[in-house]
């Protein structure tokens, strides 16, 4: 049996290996388009920035290791421009001339190619991506032999890495980013933060704006953005997303949806014998049934293995499963993470659902070094099953996100949260973890014991409602909503009535700093009467990271 694959790295090296040590009489050989069969495209940025010094560990494998290895046949600077899979073959274009190729069964791990956006001047020597070893390589010369400017244009996972290494090399670095706010996967509270974060390392953050045109000259470039900002550049690096790298393979027959390509639950295409993997496939949301393509590396290595599986191991395979697009990033000092559906996917898809808010601490408070986790969750709003979590901090946020994907796998609900079972150590955890927190608060509102407000509903609060703060005075001094009723929590028993008088017959919205007195102060309200009221979803850490820099004009910080 001959198995073909296109592409190696993640997807195409997994399956490749996997073929091998289930099948030892296999002719496997890969075709790889660029030098590089397996290299570890996360390091990448961590390169550029000069926390890894050698190059060379960023080569996971080498064809000379893999043939010693494995006896697979890596074929590097191949490059696959035609299928014919009327004839099992492929044309290849190589060192040496073109070749037809044949093959039993094909596995398409083509990728993904940058997307360039049409802004004139992205053809200037100056600007690359950060896609392969040689972009890093190429960017840490620029860092090393003096470039002192930099614009990173594009404010995902990838941009915003690239930002902060270049910041903590020493250059001075714009990150530009057309949505309104870095990280757009993620929610604007939690955005919000980390913001800060990459700015207290040194970048400069614009959002909301787009990069117009790059003019050349001959000492540098100047990046000039659609607010009439113009930035100097010694290098640029172009992150404003990637694109399945499919035009081959669509054209030969491959099904594709948007350019990606679309499989089964085996990975199998609509062409016999042939699969697909990793980045250039459509897969399909477990939450919200979207098909979309997920370019990280770990479902692209799971995948890989289990197409393996399918090719020699037909009828017995497991099926490949649904990413959920878990994914996590350090910003400075900072942790940031996410799994499953984001707002703007469970809207796409008619989801009702409600979010919930809470900071806890990453382990027991009275040990040294307790730090909060600032975890924000999304829960179907009829069955209170989970359906997205994401979180930023100091520590903690990677182990929370990890046990939450799990649930997502396990289709938990929030209920079900409270009762996993979670090592507690004071230097480790608490005795209500914050997973197991969630879930009580979630649980909460899914049976109605609880009813919450949002930081986005501040404008129809302040016209329509009471709000009431319950934190102490000098809390309250530090920073508050304008015209906001101040009764702490620990006298509000004693001025219920007080509470009655200026509400008027208007509903009450409660807030505190993080949720806990509030939600003391809505049971104690609903059971003295009080039918319309809410309390704030994570209180005023979560109302400030919502509002980022606009809170200095929503908010009140010290007393007059």
């Amino acid at each position: 049996m001959r198995l073909v694959i296109v592409g190696g790295v993640a997807g195409g090296m997994s399956c490749a290996a996997r073929a091998r040590r289930l099948d030892e009489s296999a002719e496997i050989i890969v075709f790889e388009r660029g030098p590089h069969p397996s290299f570890a495209n996360c390091g990448l940025p961590y390169y550029v920035g000069g926390e890894i010094t050698d190059p060379g560990a960023l080569l996971v494998q080498t064809p000379e290791s893999l043939r010693a290895a494995l006896d697979i046949d890596v074929r590097v600077h191949h490059d696959v421009v035609g299928l014919d899979a009327a004839t099992r073959t492929l044309s290849v274009d190589t060192p040496d001339g073109s070749i037809r190729i044949s093959y039993d069964a094909l596995v398409l791990a083509p990728g993904a190619k940058p997307f360039l956006p049409p802004v004139p001047g992205l053809d200037s020597p100056r600007v690359s991506t950060l896609r392969t070893v040689d972009d890093a390589t190429a960017l840490r010369d620029r860092v090393t032999s003096g470039d002192r400017n930099a614009v990173v244009l594009g404010a995902g996972f990838i941009g915003v890495e690239a930002a902060e290494a270049l910041a903590l090399a020493g250059l001075r670095v714009d990150l530009v980013e057309l949505a309104d706010h870095i990280l757009p996967p993620v929610e604007r509270e939690i955005a919000g933060p980390v913001t800060a974060e990459l700015e207290r390392t040194g970048v400069t953050v614009r959002t909301g704006v787009a990069a117009e045109r790059i003019e050349t000259g001959d000492d540098a470039d100047t990046v000039v953005l659609s607010d009439g900002t113009w930035l100097r550049a010694d290098l640029i690096v172009l992150s404003v997303g990637v694109r399945p790298d499919t035009a081959v393979f669509g054209e030969a027959g491959v099904a594709c949806e948007r350019g990606a390509i679309i499989v089964d639950e085996h990975g199998r295409t609509n062409l016999d014998d042939v699969w697909a993997v990793g980045d250039a496939v459509a897969d399909t949301d477990p939450v919200t049934g979207a098909r979309r393509p997920v370019a990280l590396a770990g479902p692209a290595n799971r995948a890989g293995r289990l197409v393996a599986d399918d090719i020699l191991r037909s009828g017995s395979s497991r099926p490949t499963p649904q990413p959920l697009g878990t994914a996590i990033v350090r910003v400075g000092e900072a942790t940031v993470a996410m799994t499953g559906a984001n707002r703007s996917a469970l809207e796409a898809a008619g989801i009702p659902y409600f979010t919930v808010h809470l900071h806890p601490l990453q382990h027991a408070g009275y040990f040294p070094g307790a730090t909060q986790v600032h975890l924000l969750a999304h829960v179907h709003a009829e069955d209170g099953t989970l359906l997205g979590a994401q979180a930023h901090g100091a520590d903690g946020v990677d182990k929370r996100i990890d046990v939450l994907a799990t649930a997502l796998r396990a289709r938990m609900t929030a209920a079900d949260l409270i009762d996993l079972d979670l090592a507690y150590s004071p230097p480790y955890g608490a005795a209500k973890d914050p997973v197991n927190m969630l879930g009580m608060i979630a649980a909460n509102v899914t049976d109605g014991t609880v009813r919450l407000w949002y930081p986005q509903d501040l404008p129809d609060v302040r016209r329509d409602c009471l709000i009431l703060d319950v934190r102490g005075a000098a809390e309250v001094d530090a920073v508050r909503i304008p015209g906001a009723l101040n009764i702490a929590h620990t006298e509000l028993r004693d001025r219920i009535d007080e509470v009655r008088g200026a509400a008027d017959g208007r509903p009450v919205r409660i807030l505190c700093a993080s949720g806990v007195r509030s939600y003391l102060a809505y049971r104690l309200l609903t059971q003295h009467g009080f039918d319309d009221t809410a309390t704030l979803s994570g209180g005023m850490l979560t109302l400030e990271a919502w509002l980022g820099h606009r809170a200095d004009t929503v908010l009140e910080h010290g007393r007059n």
